[in-house]
């Protein structure tokens, strides 16, 4: 399992997100492993105004998340580490786990909404079915606290 030699970090360009990041950073770094971002863009269907569904439109989606993360790596990425940048299309955690067989990764570290009650029923939550499916170690970072 030690040394990491390739760790896999998905984001949705949250904050909670980038909070992973930081740790999967220090950790690339650490071990001077590559880093591999993911991105999962979702199909999403919307309420057209003559109420027939579309999906929008997914090339566009892409390109803008590509854009998102190379930004993302170039930002918040030590300089000293190789960095892959991968987007996708489909259901976030099945694609994360897809992925981190494809990329043969070491650990995927993956931030927490800390989602709870109906939230949580409704969404689900992709780092719990990424932790319970997942080929490799997962590292879950819990997203901060937000004071009242």
């Amino acid at each position: 399992m030690l040394p990491f030699k390739k760790i896999l970090y998905p984001t949705d360009f949250s904050e909670a997100s980038y909070e992973a990041l930081k740790a999967a950073n220090e950790l690339a770094l650490h071990f001077s492993a590559d880093l591999c971002l993911v991105h999962v863009v979702s199909p999403v269907v919307q309420a057209s105004p003559d109420f027939a569904p579309s999906v929008l439109p997914l090339q566009e989606m892409g390109a803008s998340a590509e854009k998102s993360l190379r930004e993302v790596a170039k930002q918040r990425v030590s300089k000293e580490l190789p960095v892959r940048e991968i987007v996708v299309l489909g259901e976030a955690a099945d694609e994360i786990i897809r992925m981190s067989e494809e990329q043969k990764v070491d650990l995927i570290v993956i931030a927490t909404h800390g989602q709870t009650g109906w939230r949580h029923f409704v969404f689900g939550s992709v780092a719990e079915k990424v932790v319970r499916l997942a080929p490799c170690p997962v590292l879950t970072i819990r997203a901060p606290h937000k004071e009242s």
